[in-house]
């Protein structure tokens, strides 16, 4: 029986930990006291022969054979792998054992199979993150993705961002009430205070320049990192350029024109360039509204997993069946379109940028990501042949021929079947199973618990063998007389 609790839809199951302090022990055999120092040293002692045996299983297998393995969450079988991670590596048949000299029971041994199996696993996780937003360019002309994508998320500096912002506007807009009332007045009470808020909303623009300075160079670092990491030549950004703030009201065109994405890419060129990694602009058009696997037009909708929030952050397709983050297809549009159009790449003679001015529309239709191959847990099972015959059978395997049609009414042989004729609602047990140890529930007297009348099992008698059955064994031959 297993003891974990079952979790609802939408709910997931944590494991927390508390820190503990371990003053004295006792030893099973000798009721010996141990104080805190020898406790200690045994706890440690324990510890390291733990982190020593899970390395020796480590060193083996960490490679992408196993990694891959042990991911996939099935093993040479077909069957699929427990979620505990020492139960997982037994499957396997990778087994670990203490050094020599030593002997340890199996709750040790199961710990460095399971601090070894969540380092393999998270191998796994660790070489996904580090893939995304990656694509390939194959001989053939296929694009494939090495990854599902990643995002730079930096809520606490955006949240402490729009606080500012938010703070700057109410500055703004009280000052300009004051400079309202004041008019040409030049000893009018609410001069200071004008002054004063002045000095504010100069120290609110420091923080707020200072702060998009660090975001811009925490995206930067992130961006060309995992470049490096994933080995890639070039990176290809969204050219947001024609994104001008103006026409949508005073306060959206403020919001607008102190987005930090200039900074970041100016930054990405930077760090990009002393690893020697190029940087190209792509035309922004229609990056999020096609499919990155056909081209077709994508119906945006809010995300299955946050109902509630603004926006249309999900993308679906009903062409090809691809669905996903509308970001994480329009990355995948941008690589493609990039690596498409690299013949047309040209550098900007202003700024010295390498950016793609325009899409050609011959080169844009092959600018799909080829959709990987789905990993399925169901072996093969399309047909290799004919389907095998089954023999018609007209009747029921305990009765080979069908019964003759009575006369309508209680009168006569009922027809083939379990229940009377002259009922219109078959019993509560008419549908179960019956064989020749099928008897019919008394009408009277005692009532068999889980029987029904006409039809149903007597829970504690059973119907004596047909003719027909092998005779019983003869146990009185053998015995002499009778006495």
């Amino acid at each position: 029986m297993s003891r974990k609790l079952l979790l609802a839809l939408g709910e997931t199951s944590r494991t927390a930990c508390a820190r503990g302090l371990l003053r004295r022990g006792v030893v099973e055999g000798t009721d010996q006291l141990l104080s805190a120092a020898v406790l200690a040293e045994r706890v440690g002692w324990a510890a390291d022969l733990v982190s020593g045996m899970a390395a020796s299983l480590l060193a083996p297998r960490w490679n992408t054979t196993d990694v891959d393995l042990l991911a996939s969450g099935e093993d040479a079988d077909g069957r699929k792998l427990p979620s505990n991670a020492w139960m997982a590596l037994r499957r396997l048949g990778w087994t670990v054992s203490p050094p020599e000299g030593i002997r340890v029971n199996d709750r040790i041994v199961r710990m460095a199979q399971e601090q070894a199996g969540r380092t393999l696993r998270s191998a796994q996780w660790r070489a996904d993150l580090t893939a995304a937003g990656a694509a390939r360019l194959h001989d053939d002309g296929r694009i494939t993705a090495l990854g599902a994508g990643g995002m730079f998320r930096a809520a606490g500096v955006l949240a402490k961002q729009h606080r500012l912002r938010r703070h700057s506007e109410y500055l703004h807009a009280k000052t300009e009430r004051y400079k309202g009332l004041i008019g040409q007045n030049g000893q009018h009470a609410l001069n200071g205070k004008h002054t004063v808020l002045a000095e504010e909303i100069r120290a609110v623009s420091a923080r707020r320049s200072n702060l998009n300075e660090a975001l811009a160079r925490a995206a930067a670092r992130w961006a060309v990192d995992q470049a490096i990491t994933a080995g890639a030549t070039v990176i290809y950004l969204e050219d947001l350029r024609s994104m001008e703030a103006r026409g949508m009201g005073r306060t959206h065109n403020t919001r607008l024109s102190q987005a930090v994405r200039g900074q970041i890419v100016d930054r990405i060129r930077h760090l990009a360039a002393e690893v020697g990694i190029a940087v190209a602009t792509v035309p922004a058009r229609h990056t999020s509204k096609h499919c990155p696997q056909c081209l077709a037009p994508l119906r945006h909708r809010k995300a299955p997993d946050r109902p509630t929030t603004p926006g249309w952050k999900w993308a679906v397709c009903r062409s090809c069946g691809w669905q996903g983050d509308r970001d994480m297809g329009a990355w995948r549009r941008i690589a493609a379109r990039g690596l498409t159009h690299q013949t047309k790449t040209v550098t900007d003679r202003t700024g010295g940028a390498v950016i793609i001015r325009s899409v050609i529309d011959t080169l844009e239709a092959n600018a799909v990501i080829t959709p990987a191959a789905l990993k399925t847990s169901r072996k093969d099972r399309s047909k290799t042949g004919p389907t095998r015959g089954h023999a018609t059978c007209p009747a029921p395997g305990r009765r080979r021929a069908p019964s003759p049609t009575g006369p309508s009414g209680p009168a006569g042989k009922r027809p083939e079947g379990h229940s009377h004729t002259d009922r219109t609602r078959l019993p509560r047990a008419a549908h179960r199973h019956q064989d020749v140890t099928t008897i019919s529930a008394p009408t009277t007297g005692h009532r068999p618990r889980g029987a029904a009348l006409g039809a149903g099992f007597h829970l504690h008698a059973h119907a004596t063998p047909p003719r027909w059955a092998d005779p019983p064994p003869d146990t009185t031959s053998g015995r002499g007389p009778l006495s």
